[in-house]
């Protein structure tokens, strides 16, 4: 793995990949969890968001406070910046959220994923380029069409899918919004003076607020007749593809292009649709195998390119 540093936040860019990886397993993960609570009670979309949002908060506070406090100096980031930062992160946040469980709904799951997920690397790319300078290369418009297309087979194959209008804008609003905080993280991080905890939790407070209203419109306490085994569903999708896979995006989208981050975050459907077959039940087809083989091999191929446009742009770390 790279020793290569950002020279603004001192995160190795390898490590920062790293993190993004795992980030994009752990996200998978959620999917096959809801499924259960989903099962396991009558828990809607909103509230299952909300507490996923409430609970991965408050883990990430009780580890705050497990940290060794740091002295605060002069270069501390002021708290107004750093407000700011946690506001238009959260906004971000939960419009992806939520504009997707709404797109789910609407259009099915099909069509909001390919949608949402497949927008996303190219309204980046486009903003990166636009925003930040950052350049793909050909090698990169590669990966990220490979990306899409193993995204396209990976969801549509075999599928009876149904466009609905309303359900894709939503889908695109939904991508809109995962696209503004991959660009913000990746601008504050180039920046310097981020602090990806920091970042995450008040991300977290921001997004716990604007999705509390709905959740109570669903209703938020849901009704189970297996309340241990909901406690413990829920504690994890908290826990692991929230407070721990948050953490590590912000920490590593800071870092690592733009446009690498959202082809890097494809694994999310790679692994989800694993999961499907072997914790699910369901069928593993050829359609499934091949969109998995080429999302993986585009992601591979970005976090090589992304490793060496680091090793030229970048001196070792001593």
């Amino acid at each position: 793995m790279s020793t290569l540093s950002h020279p603004a936040s001192g995160l190795p860019v390898g490590r920062g990949l790293l993190y993004l990886i795992v980030t994009g397993a752990a996200w998978g993960t959620a999917g096959a969890a809801a499924s259960l609570v989903y099962r396991t009670s009558d828990m809607g979309a909103f509230a299952l968001s909300f507490w996923r949002c409430a609970l991965g908060l408050a883990l990430l506070s009780a580890g705050r406070l497990l940290r060794p406090r740091v002295r605060r100096t002069a270069q501390a980031r002021p708290v107004r910046r750093a407000l700011t930062r946690a506001l238009a992160t959260g906004l971000g946040l939960a419009v992806f959220q939520t504009a997707y469980f709404a797109a789910v709904a609407s259009t099915g799951l099909a069509v909001a994923t390919v949608v949402t997920l497949g927008a996303g690397p190219v309204l980046i790319a486009i903003g990166a380029r636009l925003l930040l300078g950052e350049r793909l290369g050909a090698g990169g418009a590669a990966a990220v069409a490979g990306a899409l297309a193993g995204l396209a087979v990976l969801t549509f194959g075999g599928s009876a899918a149904t466009v609905r209008p309303a359900g894709v804008l939503l889908a695109l609003a939904s991508a809109a919004g995962y696209g503004v905080m991959t660009l913000l993280t990746r601008w504050w991080g180039r920046g310097g003076g981020t602090d990806a905890a920091t970042t995450t939790v008040g991300a977290f407070a921001v997004s716990s607020l604007c999705l509390l209203p709905f959740a109570a419109g669903e209703g938020l306490l849901p009704h189970t007749a297996h309340p241990a085994r909901l406690l413990w569903l829920l504690l994890y999708i908290a826990a692991v593809p929230t407070a721990l896979a948050y953490a590590f995006y912000f920490a590593g989208a800071a870092v690592v292009r733009s446009a690498t981050v959202s082809v890097i975050m494809l694994l999310e459907p790679v692994t989800a649709a694993v999961l499907a077959v072997v914790l699910l039940g369901e069928r593993l087809t050829v359609t499934t195998a091949a969109g998995t083989l080429l999302m993986l091999g585009a992601v591979a191929g970005l976090a090589v390119s992304e490793a060496r446009a680091a090793g030229r742009r970048e001196p070792a770390a001593v």
